[in-house]
């Protein structure tokens, strides 16, 4: 039998209180800075995802299901095997259950709260990815790799009849990351020792103990039977609305039904303060407070744009075109010409801030430095790093590896306009952002799953801007984001429902 909890505030966290047996369950307790020094930040991911109100609020009553979330959009009338039929007639019908207000007297209704957190051990990096005596055999490989930050390693063919020799030939792309990474090897090993001494003085980071030190199983998650990409390219099939008509979707309070067309057609909004779960194919996906999305490709952006907002900040993480992701097939990507076409000018608001995730190839940062930046209008005021460390704080990889670099750049722009702009008001005057500034975290170990932003930008942006991402692959509260596996990350499964008590 589920616990009847009800729901106060305190700072630094929320706690849950049980009726029947007087326990209180506290989440929430740390922000995602757990440190800040000058060489930057120490993030804990985990918490920033946790505090978020990841919770479904269900009436306590015998005709609904312990199991079953009230509030949900669920499009179910498209089955599997049905793909490859797909066609104008086909919609889903969704039906959108009445949540309970949240000025409800909670005296005379009992409300069953569902709260999720998401799994810890998706955040488990214990030991290093590749370590020292691991990189020593590696070099000593004959194969040729290439790797995902586009580096190469090439290896002669061996001469017959005697040990295994190799000549190591770089390339121009591999001698220019090299010189890349002696300008800022020391700015990383100083500025990350710093950040990591601190955690390790606070209990945040701590030495693993011969018991805790092993390799941890990956978390494999079915997740093949929806492909959010391949939804997007159904989608595509579906007759278009008329522009007058491509409106936000808004999931409130009332009673509702939309189509499947809309979904794919419209900007999604959450506005509410709890979470809403949806359902496409069968898969249930969570939709955090105050978050929105349109799920769809770079072809159609087009209700994106129509919503008319303006953009304070910008956060863009391509996908990135090297040989490795074409010859693994596992994820779309986009030539640099590709990236140039989306239409960040036409939501950028004055001074509105572009940041945009980078590989260590240096042909990239070239590009968004030389190219993309100016025909965008942005000027380039910073370059951050990310460096991904292990929970005793090691680097994830040797920094001095061929293989693979323990860091990720992040380049920081500002839109400037060719005309004179109104000065801001003094109340929303924002800091000059530093440059090479140092984000250190805990990697998790899902793909392409970036550290939060918005504690470290607070200074340096307008407060209760309009923010979005691009390319993103999960939401965030007060955001806006765009992609074709914008709820990847938000699949229930990699979330744990919390057992609120008997």
């Amino acid at each position: 039998m589920g616990a009847v909890l009800t729901l106060g505030v305190w700072e630094g966290g929320v706690h849950f209180s049980d009726k029947g047996s007087g326990e209180r369950y506290f989440l929430w307790e740390r922000m995602s800075v757990v440190h800040q020094l000058s060489p930057g930040w120490l993030l804990d991911h985990l918490s920033f995802i946790n505090k978020i109100n990841y919770q479904l609020h269900q009436h306590h009553k015998a005709c609904c299901s312990k199991n079953e979330p009230t509030s949900f959009v669920h499009f179910d009338s498209l089955q599997t095997d049905s793909m490859s039929s797909f066609g104008p007639s086909a919609t889903y019908v969704a039906s959108y259950s009445t949540t309970v207000p949240e000025n409800v007297d909670r005296g005379n209704s009992d409300m069953l709260i569902q709260n999720y957190v998401f799994r810890s051990e998706l955040f488990d990096v214990t030991k290093p990815y590749i370590t020292s005596a691991g990189r020593e055999e590696c070099q000593r490989s004959n194969e040729k790799e290439d790797l995902r930050d586009g580096v190469k390693k090439e290896s002669s063919t061996p001469i017959i009849g005697k040990k295994r020799k190799r000549c190591v030939v770089f390339n121009q792309g591999e001698l220019d990351a090299m010189e890349y990474h002696a300008k800022i090897r020391s700015l990383i090993l100083d500025g990350s020792s710093q950040l990591v001494q601190e955690g390790l003085k606070s209990g945040f980071l701590y030495p693993l103990s011969e018991k805790q030190d092993k390799c941890s199983d990956h978390i494999t998650l079915s997740l093949d039977t929806c492909s959010l990409s391949e939804l997007c390219e159904m989608a595509k099939h579906l007759p278009s609305l008329h522009e007058m008509e491509l409106q936000t979707l808004q999931l409130m309070e009332d009673d509702m039904s939309v189509t499947e067309q809309d979904l794919f057609s419209r900007v999604v909004e959450n506005n509410s303060s709890f979470t809403k779960m949806i359902t496409l194919m069968g898969q249930k996906y969570l939709l955090p407070p105050k978050s929105s999305f349109l799920l769809s490709d770079i072809s159609c952006m087009q209700p994106l744009l129509n919503c008319r907002k303006k953009y304070d900040v910008i956060v863009i993480d391509p996908p990135w075109q090297n040989k490795s992701v074409k010859r693994s097939n596992r994820y779309s990507y986009l030539s640099p010409m590709q990236i140039k076409q989306i239409p960040v000018p036409q939501m950028v608001a004055p001074d509105c801030l572009v940041i945009t995730w980078v590989t260590n190839r240096q042909k990239h940062l070239r590009f968004v430095k030389e190219e993309l930046y100016p025909a965008w209008s942005v000027e380039m005021v910073a370059e951050w790093h990310w460096v991904k460390i292990t929970k005793s704080g090691e680097f994830v990889f040797p920094l001095d590896s061929l293989h693979k670099k323990p860091y990720e750049g992040l380049l920081l722009g500002r839109v400037r306009e060719k005309t004179a702009l109104p000065l801001r008001n003094a109340d929303e005057t924002a800091l000059p952002i530093p440059d090479h500034k140092l984000i250190v975290s805990v990697p998790c170990t899902l793909h392409s799953h970036k550290p939060p932003l918005a504690e470290i930008l607070k200074d340096y942006i307008k407060p209760d801007g309009e923010y979005l991402e691009l390319f993103a692959r999960n939401l965030q509260p007060g955001w806006t984001s765009w992609g074709n596996e914008v709820l990847k990350f938000q699949h229930v499964d990699y979330f744990t429902a919390l057992q609120s008590g008997s």
